[in-house]
């Protein structure tokens, strides 16, 4: 494990770093913009409003990858 796992002091510093920057990066939006902080949902990334878009983006990602993609419409 490239951190030493879960248990390691490492790692356990660098996640305190991660939920201390994300925390800060919330602060820094809020004090910006003016504007009360909204969360967006545990589902914000895998939610996405466009449904053709996220095809084209999942398609190229998997021909990036070498594979051959053919869509068939699935049955209702």
């Amino acid at each position: 494990m490239k951190w030493g796992g879960y248990r390691s002091s490492v790692a356990k510093s660098k996640a305190i770093i991660v939920v201390a920057h994300a925390i800060l990066v919330i602060i820094w939006h809020v004090l910006a913009t003016g504007k009360p902080y909204d969360e967006l949902g545990s589902d914000y990334f895998t939610r996405r409003p466009d449904p053709e878009r996220e095809t084209r983006r999942l398609i190229a990602k998997l021909e990036a990858l070498g594979h051959r993609v053919t869509l068939e419409d699935a049955a209702a």
